[in-house]
């Protein structure tokens, strides 16, 4: 006797079922039915990627501007509020479904440059937001290991205490947003108060020992520098320091989950943008406070020798203050603090990526449709951060440069798009303010590129595999119907309406002339070549090419008679799948198959599958037959394709 087999099939269904549950293309759900939360909830998952920044930036910013970090921090604070808020407030008026700023620069370009375009800046998010997981994961993980409470035996076991906190985030994101950003609420309220207790020692110290302060300013004006020259200096210096600006690209992501008002309607959320506002300035100011504040203590208390490779203050500023003056027991606390929260700084970078691909390579057929599921999308994330953190040996030095070169790409990417809105709209004073911040960050993408070039390559390698694996996956998915609606005009309902009584005839079509006699030359050589009786009717079909670049959309049929030919021409980027939606829904319209006539092809096969990938015509009749054969899997249901000629 054999074991049954069924329990184990029945598993697996479950399984499938489990992951899919939440597919919204499958219920047909959008932001609608998003949960929502408050702004300041959302903030916090935002925050646990901005704020954790605290964990290493000063040590970062000490390091790379020495006893000018305050100033170096002042401008990037300056850059904060003044370039990086007003443009995302913008951006936020733009796409209020989270679609990011990469949504206000998808058109700029027509035809398959705009998704190319469109997929090489998907490359610098996806470098953003996987590098945001797996270097906080990293740094997390760099912070247990420097602990001296913690065993000998964990030094050794990076990479692997790395990947268990990505597989620990993802397991958090597998159960669903709302866990999520319960974590995040507490996390990040924990981690700034201890911060503000560890900042306000710190000014403590500095009040009751005002020889630091003397001891900075001589430093400071050691070469005899005037304050032009150290701001000069500064300004060279502060791009560096650009990781103290990550946040905004994924505040804007993460819009859907902000709670507007009752009266709200997915086509004009007000108060969702404005309760977006609220969410980006307030995180703006806090995190502003807290760099300023935490470069100043550790500058000035902080002997510069201890920032450098092997110093106890090295990627743990802050918690080298807190353990030099609250004692071990209370930097202890810090210490599990800053590791919880730079763990979970990639829930703000999952969350982000879970909202905006599924926007742009589902829709474009460069990815399936099970990708608008969540539960699928973390485990492929997971996966690949696992990857990455393996590849880079959870190096967190070595994945820096790609992290600030993600989001510098992509807030200069933002504020271009924000110009050039404000040109369309005439106003000539916001494009000269935008453009100027413009201007400011590609500068300080373009040093930080020179400064790290490693940043690029990765984001390159990232860019290079969407867009190999998207091409594969629109080829893959190209004899699909990719017809979302399809609405008919009286015209058109007529001319198939008289036809529902007998045999329906379609002669696929491609007009020239347009005239009478062309068609009745068509409709002489169809008959001919595949013997239609003269007393039956036929109608034409004409399909034009709108984009062909586009993967699905909305069909719109119109009847056209000229003399005695009637006519249905419509619109759509691939004229097989076109034809055979058309065809299915005449037969669902008529309850009667209807028969589709084409002519032969001739030429090379190649060249007309290029085509038909590319141009979306090719060698129609075969793509449409195999177009129903995919619709409808019973030949006995299955419109009727004819070829002759």
């Amino acid at each position: 006797m054999t074991a049954p087999i069924a329990p184990s099939i029945n598993y697996h269904r479950s399984l499938m079922r489990w992951l899919l549950s939440d597919n919204r293309h499958e219920k047909g759900e959008g932001d609608g039915h998003t949960p929502k939360h408050s702004w300041w909830q959302v903030m916090c998952l935002t925050g646990v990627d901005y704020f954790s920044t605290l964990g290493y930036q000063p040590g970062i910013a000490a390091l790379a501007a020495g006893v000018l970090s305050p100033i170096a921090t002042f401008i990037l604070i300056l850059l904060t509020l003044f370039g990086a808020l007003p443009i995302y407030r913008r951006v936020a008026v733009s796409s209020p479904h989270g679609e990011g700023s990469i949504s206000m620069l998808e058109h700029l370009l027509p035809w398959w440059q705009g998704k190319l375009f469109v997929l090489c800046l998907l490359g610098f998010v996806a470098t953003d937001f996987i590098i945001t997981i797996t270097l906080s994961a990293a740094d997390a993980t760099a912070h247990i290991i420097e602990n001296p409470l913690v065993p000998e035996f964990f030094r050794g076991q990076t990479i692997s205490i790395t990947l268990f906190l990505i597989a620990l985030l993802g397991g958090v994101f597998l159960k669903g947003f709302r866990e999520a950003i319960g974590i995040a609420v507490f996390l990040v309220v924990v981690y700034l108060i201890l911060n503000a207790v560890t900042i306000s020692v710190g000014v403590y110290q500095i009040a009751i020992h005002p020889v630091a302060i003397a001891n900075w300013q001589s430093l400071l004006f050691a070469n005899n520098q005037n304050p032009l020259q150290l701001i000069g200096i500064s300004a060279l210096i502060f791009p560096k320091l650009a990781l103290g600006l990550s946040g905004f690209e994924t505040g804007v992501a993460v819009m859907p989950l902000v709670k507007g008002y009752k009266n709200d309607t997915e086509e004009h959320p007000r108060g969702r943008i404005r309760n977006t506002y609220k969410m980006l300035t307030t995180a703006a100011l806090i995190m502003s406070f807290f760099l300023l504040t935490s470069s100043l203590v550790t500058t000035i208390l902080i002997p510069a020798a201890e920032f450098a490779t092997g110093g106890k203050a090295n990627g743990r500023a802050l918690a080298y203050l807190t353990h030099l003056y609250l004692g071990d027991g209370f930097g202890t606390v810090y210490d599990l603090s800053t590791i919880a929260i730079l763990w979970f700084a990639g829930a703000s970078a999952m969350a982000g990526l879970l909202n905006i691909v599924p926007r742009y390579l589902p829709r474009y057929g460069m990815a399936p449709n099970w990708t608008l599921a969540t539960r699928p999308l973390v485990l492929v994330y997971t996966a690949i951060a696992f990857f990455v953190t393996i590849l880079f040996q959870a190096n967190v030095e070595a994945q820096g440069g790609a992290y600030a070169t993600g989001v510098l790409v992509l807030m200069s990417s933002a504020s271009f798009a924000v110009t050039l809105v404000a040109r369309q709209h005439g106003s000539k004073r916001s494009m000269f303010v935008f453009g100027s911040i413009t201007f400011v960050f590609v500068y300080t993408t373009i040093a930080n590129i020179i400064e790290r070039p490693e940043g690029i390559k990765i984001a390159a390698t990232f860019i290079g595999v969407i867009i190999v694996t998207s091409l594969i996956s629109r080829v893959w998915r190209s004899t699909e119907l990719r017809a979302e609606t399809i609405e008919i005009d009286e015209m058109a309902q007529q001319f198939i309406a008289q036809e529902s009584q007998r045999i329906i005839r379609i002669i696929s079509h491609r007009p020239n002339r347009g005239s009478e006699n062309e068609y009745a030359e068509k409709e002489i050589k169809t008959r001919e070549d595949n013997h239609i009786p003269s007393s039956d009717p036929i109608i034409f079909l004409e399909i034009k090419i709108s984009d062909p670049s586009e993967f699905s959309g909305k069909i719109m049929i119109q009847g056209v008679q000229i003399g005695d030919h009637r006519i249905l021409r419509s619109q759509g980027a691939a004229v097989p799948n076109t034809i055979a939606a058309i065809l299915l829904y005449i037969r669902d319209r008529t309850n009667k198959l209807p028969h589709a006539y084409f002519g032969w092809a001739e030429g090379n096969p190649i060249k007309y599958l290029m085509r038909f990938i590319l141009f979306g015509e090719g060698d129609i009749a075969v793509v449409s037959r195999e177009v129903l054969r995919k619709a409808e899997k019973d030949p006995e249901h299955r419109p009727v394709i004819h070829v002759g000629g």
